[in-house]
């Protein structure tokens, strides 16, 4: 049998939303693929660094260009 899943509900801004489902389809992705894919990322980078407050003073900077985009060679 396959692996239980249950839904986890998140509110975010409207931009916030565009721009998630901007970068899922550029990784040809679902959205909620996508999500899952940042959640399960995040979560352990937070149990490495222990705590949110770490976990932020930790945080990489983004290379943006002048639109505001993010840099492709900063990924």
């Amino acid at each position: 049998m396959g692996e239980w899943k249950v839904q986890v509900s998140v509110r975010v801004t409207p931009a916030l939303r565009t721009e998630l489902e901007r970068c899922a389809a550029a990784e040809k992705r679902s959205l909620a693929n996508f999500g899952v894919v940042l959640l399960e990322w995040a979560f352990e980078q937070f149990k490495v660094a222990g705590t949110t407050q770490r976990l932020l003073k930790c945080s990489l900077k983004a290379a943006h260009d002048e639109a505001g985009e993010l840099a492709s060679d900063a990924l």
